[in-house]
């Protein structure tokens, strides 16, 4: 599946609408250009490309456990569905019905951060693991998919990005939230429909792009909001879901 299927779906503005009561309006965001930040991606030679095979066929061993489970959890890049996923780092129940500002600002980030991604897999045109192979992937197979590129992984970028955001409203959550987005990231790993190497050039992607927000006002003011969103929130003490802060933390101790 390409990340624009993936992640840009069509009715996230209409559904943010109706389900929270305002209007998410497209945005104009300057985002960096990976194609020429990013290092290109290993060559099949390279000490690199063996790591990334090593990884893949390692983490092939893990289907249909939590982890397995995990990654299929963190494919879903609905806003709110991946607000939600941070529950256990926040350290209380992120609901999206209750976080509109917060759900707001991703949903406008949408579309240049598909569009950014969208153009640097383009530029390396990196197939992914799996293509090629009878391999098992945590995720069902199609010809967006299939027919895609690997190069650097979006999920990966929009989970790193999502993650320095909340971080950026919860600093004393900050460890733990930025362990979650490399969670995020290594479930692409553990999908099997990203290389090792995709995944930490997404969190470059994603670091890089939270840094060229900073001074946007476009950004500025709906981070003002989602700050406000988030301590209130956070008053209500609403504790995340204890099973699935086991699954995340013990996930937080593997290594590809």
């Amino acid at each position: 599946m390409r990340f624009r299927n993936a992640f840009f779906y069509a009715a996230s503005l209409s559904l943010a609408s109706s389900l929270f009561g305002y209007t998410a309006q497209a945005q104009q965001f300057t985002l960096p250009d990976g194609r020429a930040f990013l290092p290109p991606p290993p060559q099949a030679e390279e000490p690199a490309q063996q790591a990334d095979l090593r990884a893949f066929e390692k983490t092939r061993g893990l289907k249909d456990k939590a982890r397995w489970k995990l990654a299929q959890n963190d494919a879903n890049l609905n806003p709110s569905h991946v607000i939600k996923d941070f529950s256990c780092a926040a350290g209380f129940n992120l609901d999206p019905e209750k976080l509109p500002a917060m759900v707001n600002l991703l949903t406008s980030l949408a579309q240049p951060v598909e569009q950014d991604v969208s153009n640097e897999k383009d530029f390396w045109k990196r197939r992914r693991p799996f293509v090629g192979t009878n391999k098992d992937i945590c995720t069902a197979h199609s010809d967006g998919l299939d027919n895609s590129y690997a190069y650097p992984s979006g999920h990966t970028t929009w989970g790193w990005l999502t993650a320095s955001i909340l971080a950026s409203a919860l600093p004393d959550r900050a460890t733990q939230i930025m362990q979650r987005g490399r969670i995020f990231g290594e479930s692409r790993i553990v999908c099997g429909v990203h290389w090792k190497s995709d995944v930490q050039a997404g969190y470059m992607n994603g670091s890089a792009m939270f840094a060229a927000l900073q001074e946007q006002p476009a950004f500025t003011e709906q981070m003002a909001k989602v700050r406000q969103e988030l301590l209130a929130l956070r008053d209500a003490k609403t504790a995340p879901d204890a099973k699935t802060c086991a699954v995340e933390q013990q996930a937080a101790q593997d290594a590809f």
